[in-house]
C-alpha cells in the first residue's frame, strides 16, 4: 500500500475519540476510575474480519492498562457465534472505547466480506476485483486497506498517484484523443493513464489514439466480449498490450459472466460504498 498504514490507523482513531468522547465519557464515570473489567467480542454472523489494529488502538490510546488476545486475524473467514477476542482493562476505558472500536471493526469487516463474496464469485477466472474511491471521507485508506484483507486490489488511492480521463474530462479537452496526449504529457513517475469509453466507437478511438489501459463504462455483457476481441486484435497488431476493465452496474448476480467476457479487471463502488456493517457484539463477562 503507498502509505504508511500505522499512521492512518493513528489518525483514524484519533480523530474518532475525539469525536465521540469530547471533553469527557460521563456515562464512564458510573463506575470507579480504578475498576478492572473483562469482555469478549463475538460475531453473529459469517464474515471476513478487519480492523483489528484500529479496534485496539482505541483502547490502547485511553489506557496502557489493557490486554487483547486475538483468536482471529485480518483477513480470516469468521463464524457466526466465534469468539473473536478478550479484552482486559481499567473498566472505564472499555466501556468509552467500545463503541468507536466496534465501529472500525464492524465496517472495515464489511468491507472485507463483501470484497470476498465478488472474489469467490469469479474465482478461477484471470480477472481481478478492484475498488474505486467511492469511500467514505477520511477513511479510503482504512478501507481500501479492507479490500485487500478481502482479496481485492487497490485502484488508484486518489487525484494524485493516477489519471482516469472520464467523460467531463474528454468533453473539456476536446475529445479523446487531445485527451490523451495531454494526460500522457503529465503522466511522470510511473503514474499510469486510464480513459473510460461508453462505447465500442469510443473505445476503437481511444486504442487508435494510444491508449493502453481503458475502463468500459455501463457495457453490456455482449458489449464486454466484442470490446476483449476489439482489443485483442489491436494488440496483435500494434505489439501493445492492453488492460480492460469493467464498470457500471456491476453485482453478484453478473459478475461471473462478466469476468467470463476476458476483461482484465472489474472495479466495484459497492465494495466500499453500499455495504451493511457486520453484526459484532462486546460483552462484559
Amino acid at each position: 500500500m503507498p502509505y504508511n498504514l500505522i499512521e492512518e490507523v493513528t489518525n483514524n482513531v484519533t480523530r474518532a475519540l475525539t469525536e465521540d468522547i469530547g471533553a469527557g465519557d460521563l456515562s464512564a464515570q458510573l463506575v470507579s476510575e480504578h475498576q478492572q473489567s473483562a469482555a469478549v467480542v463475538v460475531s453473529r454472523e459469517p464474515a471476513v474480519l478487519c480492523g483489528t489494529q484500529w479496534f485496539d488502538l482505541c483502547f490502547n490510546r485511553l489506557t496502557s492498562d489493557v490486554r487483547i488476545r486475538w483468536f482471529a486475524e485480518d483477513g480470516d473467514a469468521i463464524a457466526a457465534q466465534q469468539k473473536l477476542c478478550e479484552i482486559a482493562g481499567n473498566s472505564r476505558a472499555l466501556l468509552s472505547a467500545e463503541r468507536t472500536a466496534l465501529n472500525f471493526l464492524q465496517m472495515l469487516s464489511a468491507v472485507a466480506t463483501q470484497t470476498r463474496r465478488y472474489v469467490d464469485a469469479i474465482a478461477g477466472t484471470n480477472t481481478i476485483i478492484v475498488d474505486t474511491r467511492k469511500t467514505l471521507p477520511g477513511l479510503r485508506l482504512a478501507q481500501k486497506y479492507a479490500v485487500t484483507c478481502g482479496g481485492g486490489v487497490n485502484h488508484r488511492t486518489g487525484l494524485y498517484d493516477g489519471i482516469l480521463i472520464k467523460e467531463n474530462h474528454i468533453a473539456a479537452a476536446g475529445g479523446i484523443s487531445h485527451a490523451l496526449e495531454q494526460a500522457r504529457s503529465i503522466a511522470v513517475d510511473g503514474v499510469f493513464v486510464q480513459i473510460e469509453v461508453e462505447s465500442l466507437g469510443q473505445l476503437q478511438a481511444a486504442l487508435n489514439a494510444g491508449a493502453t489501459m481503458v475502463l468500459l463504462d455501463n457495457f453490456t455483457v455482449a458489449q464486454l466480449k466484442e470490446a476483449v476481441e476489439v482489443s485483442r486484435n489491436h494488440s496483435r497488431s500494434s505489439d501493445q498490450t492492453v488492460l480492460l476493465e469493467a464498470s457500471g452496474n456491476v453485482g453478484l448476480h453478473n459478475v461471473r459472466r462478466i469476468a467470463e467476457t476476458g476483461v482484465d479487471r472489474i472495479s466495484i463502488g459497492g465494495l466500499t460504498k453500499s455495504i451493511q456493517a457486520v453484526d459484532l457484539s462486546m460483552r462484559f463477562v
